[in-house]
C-alpha cells in the first residue's frame, strides 16, 4: 500500500472530513482550476500562437486506474474537488483543452506520486501508451516502475522504453524519491536499472514523494500547526530538499562512476542543489570520487521548472548550470497558461536570449527525448 496524502492527514490529526479542502489549502490548485462541465463540451485548437514556436513540458502527471482501484486518499480529496479528479485523469480533451490554453505543443506525461505494484505499474504504463497512440503528436510518456522490486523495475524500462513491444515506446521513466520504507536507490542492487537505463538512452526522472514513516517520526512538532508540518515536510520544503539527497547519496555511492552515461531529471528548480553547489563541490571532492559533482552536474542531470513561477530561481541557475540542462512545466499541479505567462515575463526580462529561451521552451527536452516537434499547427475538434 503507498503512502498517500490521506495517511500524511491522518498522523498529522486531519479529520478525514476535511480533504475537501487539503489540495486548495495547500495549494496545489485552486478550487476553480477547471470548470465543472461535460468533456463532450469541450472543444480544443492547437494553435502555438507565439510564432507557431513548440513548447514541450514534463513533470506532466496522470492517475491511472490502478492506483484508483483501491482506497486512498486521492480518492478522498477527489470527492470534494470533481474537476481536480478529471484534470489528473482523463488523458484526452481535458487535457489537450488546457495544453492548448499554455500553447503547450507536448506533454511528456508521467504518474503522480505513490508506490505501485508490479501489476499496478504494467497497467498503469499500458493505459499511458493508449492515450499516447492516441494522440502521438501531443503525449509522450514516461514510464512507472516497481522500485521496490529493482530486477523488475529494470525489466519493465526496457518493456516500455526498447521499443521491443508493439505499440509501446516510451522516453523515459519517472520514480519516486524513495520506496514507501524510505530506500533510496543508490545501493548495488539497482545498479542493473541505471544500466539498463543507459543501454536504452533513456532518462530517469526522480520526482520528490509523500515522506516516509522514519522522516514523519524524525519531524515530529506537535507545537507546530498541522497543516505547516505537513507542508515543510512536503512540497513546502522536505521533499525537495529529499531529491537534493538522494541525488548527492547516487554520487557519494559511485552511481556516476558505474554509469557514466546515466542521465537523470530532477524538478523544481534544481530541488536546492544550484543554491548549494558550489558547497556540494567543495565538500564532496573529499569523497575519492573519480568525477568532480561539477562534472556529473553539467553532463549527467537536468533539472526542470516545476511550477516555480519566479524568475529569481532561475537567475542562479543560468549562472552555474548549462543552459541546455533546463526543462519546463507541471502539470496539473499548475496551468499551462500560468507556464505560458512565466515564458512572456522570461523573454521580456532580457535574461536570456533567443537560443536560450528555445532551449528552455522546447530543443532541450526535443534533443534529451529524442522527440521529433513540428512547428505546424494541429487542429483537434
Amino acid at each position: 500500500m503507498s503512502i498517500h496524502i490521506l495517511r500524511i492527514l491522518k498522523r498529522f490529526g486531519i479529520p478525514r472530513s476535511s480533504p475537501i479542502n487539503f489540495l486548495h489549502r495547500y495549494h496545489f490548485a485552486s478550487r476553480n482550476t477547471v470548470r465543472n462541465r461535460p468533456l463532450s463540451n469541450i472543444r480544443y485548437v492547437h494553435r502555438n500562437t507565439m510564432s507557431s514556436r513548440p513548447i514541450i513540458t514534463l513533470e506532466e502527471h496522470f492517475l491511472s486506474r490502478a492506483s484508483l482501484s483501491r482506497p486512498n486518499a486521492y480518492n478522498e480529496s477527489f470527492k470534494a474537488m470533481p474537476a481536480l479528479f478529471e484534470q489528473f485523469t482523463e488523458l484526452d480533451k481535458l487535457r489537450l483543452a488546457d495544453m492548448d490554453s499554455g500553447e503547450v505543443t507536448m506533454q511528456v506525461i508521467s504518474h503522480g506520486p505513490g508506490d505501485l505494484s508490479l501489476a499496478q505499474c504494467c497497467d498503469c504504463n499500458d493505459q499511458l501508451a493508449e492515450a499516447v497512440r492516441a494522440h502521438p503528436q501531443r503525449f509522450a510518456g514516461f514510464a512507472e516502475l516497481p522500485m521496490d522490486e529493482p530486477q523488475e523495475a529494470a525489466k519493465e524500462l526496457r518493456r516500455t522504453c526498447s521499443g521491443e513491444t508493439e505499440g509501446l515506446k516510451f522516453v523515459g521513466a519517472l520514480i519516486d524519491s524513495h520506496t514507501e520504507s524510505g530506500l533510496y536507490y543508490d545501493g548495488p542492487e539497482f545498479d542493473e536499472l541505471w544500466e539498463e537505463a543507459v543501454q536504452l538512452d533513456v532518462p530517469i526522472y526522480i520526482h520528490p514523494t509523500w515522506p516516509s514513516e522514519q522522516q514523519v517520526a524524525a519531524n515530529k512538532a506537535p507545537h507546530l500547526p498541522e497543516n505547516t508540518m505537513v507542508q515543510i515536510l512536503a512540497f513546502g520544503f522536505g521533499w525537495h530538499s529529499d531529491v537534493a539527497i538522494h541525488v548527492m547519496r547516487l554520487y557519494a555511492s559511485g552511481v556516476f562512476d558505474r554509469f557514466p552515461k546515466v542521465k537523470i531529471i530532477i524538478g523544481h528548480m534544481g530541488e536546492m542543489i544550484p543554491y548549494m553547489l558550489q558547497r556540494i563541490e567543495r565538500v564532496s571532492s573529499r569523497w575519492g570520487l573519480k568525477r568532480s559533482f561539477k562534472e556529473v552536474w553539467d553532463t549527467n542531470l537536468w533539472l526542470t521548472t516545476s511550477g516555480n513561477w519566479a524568475l529569481d530561481p532561475l537567475a542562479c541557475i543560468l549562472r552555474n548550470t548549462k543552459h541546455d540542462r533546463i526543462l519546463y512545466i507541471d502539470y496539473p499541479f499548475t496551468k499551462s497558461k500560468d507556464g505560458l505567462k512565466w515564458l512572456v515575463e522570461l523573454e521580456q526580462s532580457g535574461m536570456v536570449n533567443e537560443e536560450v529561451l528555445e532551449g528552455i521552451r522546447w530543443k532541450n527536452a526535443a534533443k534529451l527525448l529524442k522527440l521529433e516537434i513540428g512547428t505546424a499547427a494541429h487542429r483537434y475538434t
